[in-house]
């Protein structure tokens, strides 16, 4: 019996270790890779192009430290990582050659190689516990030196490449200082009209520029990994441009400029493909170092809408949630959720909807060029020490449309700002602001502001100061603390001030009207 249950346990391991053999695990040190750090750029390639024409597989990655070129992923392959991993890509740029079609700030071009691309395939995955060092700081010298030099100096031949291979290439005028650099960095992901994408577990680090950058792709989830890209120029964490159907949760991020942007194209470039980002959902991240926490902008050109925005905590970035375009970029931002969110030392403001982000645009007759925000509702967010509370602006000829604002408690500096907006409401907002109003209504119409107010009241500054806005109602307010002017009320638009169901027993002054209010503006 005991001789029998021997051969038994030998045949069950020997047919574990056959399945484990046939599971398409390919062991990089066992077909032409190093661990010690020696470019093998051509074995990795070899393997994922034999594990494609296989059917697919996972190219893995034991502890050691790993070099190589730009890599091309193929349909059905894994890049497995495993933890004391390392893979570091190179610094010389004549490894992301030949240039390809890729996507670079919202316009296809053709440039360098992204460090992973992907072009028309399927089933992508990059996952374990390893680290992938872009080893950027050579791209980003190069930026650095072609934009501070002190007059025309000589093209490189990337430049010239760049220039012959790209051909009438469309733009507007204020992006032609980008254009003329002739200098474009690769991303460090970059999956271009793909589908099925899974980036999992891996911390990414040292980008050269933007990180994980699906461009026309369809699911894609992002989930549980690192980001690290601080003091470094344009290295955004996780921007979807023109994708459908992302998922991007349990990541921890701190870059160089925005940790998560969502983009659908530039101007008359992004409108000709017209290809919306939605369906994004965007949960339980941190992010730290960043110019924005999540950005939506401002390439937009094609669209971005249905997006979910909940859990995340903010603790030092620039901004908290930023949506940014202006005239000219055309496209509609509609029917985003945000939700459950900390921000903490916020040096911009927490909240920001702008339309002005090319400030000197003239005002134009509304055609596709025009960007539209519209249906964006914001509700249980807390904020410590931020600079500004929020702003919320747009362009007279299409004024920001149907925003609300609930359940928020901000402490910083300054207040909230809504200018050239319509169908705006605050619902359960606290501002406790150090310097101005709480709430600054500007050129706007059709707002709610019920029960709002300020726990440190200013004296003599207004809790809610109105300048020609029309039509809004102010209700269920109760100041607890002694607040000396609750609303100032300014401006020859200035009509329908309604003020119901109010306690101002805490009130000195509950409306100060300015000499240009007319004398039935308020009703009460």
């Amino acid at each position: 019996m005991k001789i029998r249950n021997i051969i038994l346990l030998l045949c069950f391991l020997t047919g574990f270790n056959t399945a484990f053999a046939n599971e398409g695990w390919i062991n990089i040190l066992k077909v032409g890779g190093n661990n010690k750090g020696v470019k093998c750029t051509e074995a990795i390639q070899k393997a994922i192009d034999n594990a494609a024409n296989s059917g697919g597989g996972t190219i893995f990655f034991p502890a050691g430290e790993y070099l190589t070129g730009a890599l091309k992923l193929k349909s059905n392959i894994t890049i497995h990582l495993d933890s004391g991993a390392l893979l570091k890509f190179s610094e010389d740029f004549e490894d992301y050659l030949p240039y390809v079609e890729m996507r670079y700030e919202g316009i296809v071009m053709k440039s360098f190689q992204p460090l992973f691309y992907a072009k028309d395939v399927e089933n992508i995955t990059i996952k374990g516990r390893g680290v992938i060092d872009g080893q950027g700081k050579a791209w980003w010298n190069e930026v650095y030196r072609i934009e501070t030099a002190k007059g025309p100096i000589p093209e490189t031949k990337y430049q010239k490449m760049w220039t012959e291979q790209n051909q009438g290439i469309v733009y507007e005028p204020y992006y032609k200082r980008t254009i003329d650099k002739h200098f474009f960095r690769p991303s460090f992901f970059q999956a271009y009209n793909c589908k099925n994408i899974l980036i999992e577990g891996v911390t990414f680090k040292n980008s050269p520029f933007w990180t994980i950058n699906p461009e026309f792709c369809d699911n894609v989830t992002v989930t549980g990994i690192t980001i690290n890209n601080p003091h470094s120029p344009n290295t955004d964490g996780i921007n979807p441009s023109s994708c459908t159907n992302v998922h991007i949760s349990n990541c921890h991020i701190s870059v160089g400029d925005d940790c998560i942007t969502i983009k659908s194209g530039r101007d008359a470039d992004g409108r000709k493909y017209g290809k919306a980002t939605e369906n994004v959902t965007i949960t339980n991240c941190t992010m730290l170092s960043g110019h924005g926490g999540v950005v939506i902008g401002s390439e937009m050109s094609g669209g971005i809408k249905k997006i979910t925005i909940s859990n995340c905590v903010f603790d030092g970035t620039d901004r908290g949630i930023r949506i940014k375009a202006a005239r000219g970029r055309g496209g509609v931002v509609e029917d985003i959720r945000v939700s459950n969110i900390v921000m903490k030392n916020i040096k911009e403001e927490a909240i920001i909807m702008d339309l002005f982000y090319d400030k000197d645009n003239p005002v134009e007759p509304v055609t596709e060029r025009t960007p539209i925000f519209r249906n964006i509702h914001i509700s249980d967010v807390t904020g410590g020490n931020v600079n500004k509370a929020g702003f919320v602006r747009g362009i007279v000829e299409m004024p920001i449309q149907n925003i609300t604002f609930s359940n928020i408690n901000m402490d910083g500096k300054e207040g909230f700002t809504v200018d050239t907006a319509t169908d705006v409401e605050f619902h359960d907002v606290k501002v406790n602001a150090t310097v101005g109003s709480s709430f600054k209504i500007l050129d706007s119409k059709n707002l709610i502001l019920d029960n709002v107010g300020s726990s440190t009241p200013i004296k003599g500054i207004p809790v809610i100061k109105i300048d020609n806005a029309s039509n809004i109602m102010i209700n269920n307010n109760f100041p607890f603390n002694a607040t000396d002017v609750f609303i100032e009320a300014n401006g020859k638009e200035t009509k329908n001030i309604f003020l119901k169901n109010n306690v101002f027993h805490h009130v000195n002054t509950i409306v100060k009207k300015g000499k240009d209010l007319d004398k039935k503006a308020i009703l009460e």
